[in-house]
C-alpha cells in the first residue's frame, strides 16, 4: 500500500475514494481519531488516502484530471421519478 494523500478533513478523503473505486482503483481511507470520539486528532494525524503501489500513478493522475462536465451522461434528476412520493 502506498499513501498517495493527507487530509485534514475524512469528508473530503471518502469522496476522493469514492471517485478513485469509481474509476476501477481500489483504495482506502485511514484514519486515526479514537474511533471517531477525536475528530480534532485530524489536525495532528491527518486521514490518509493509500491504493496498492501499482495503482498509485493511475490513482493520482485520476484525482489530478479537471472535471469535465461533457463526460458525465446523466439526466437530470427530477423528484417525480421516484416511485411513492408525492
Amino acid at each position: 500500500m502506498t499513501i498517495i494523500r493527507e487530509y485534514i478533513n475524512e469528508m473530503e478523503a471518502l469522496v476522493a475514494r469514492s471517485v478513485l473505486e469509481a474509476h476501477g482503483i481500489p483504495a482506502v481511507v485511514l484514519r486515526d481519531d479514537a474511533g471517531g470520539m477525536l475528530p480534532v486528532m485530524h489536525l495532528i494525524y491527518p486521514v490518509r488516502l493509500a491504493v496498492r503501489s501499482a495503482d498509485a500513478d493511475a490513482a493520482l493522475r485520476t484525482l489530478d484530471a479537471p472535471f469535465n462536465e461533457s463526460d458525465v451522461d446523466a439526466e437530470p434528476f427530477d423528484d417525480a421519478d421516484l416511485p411513492g412520493l408525492p
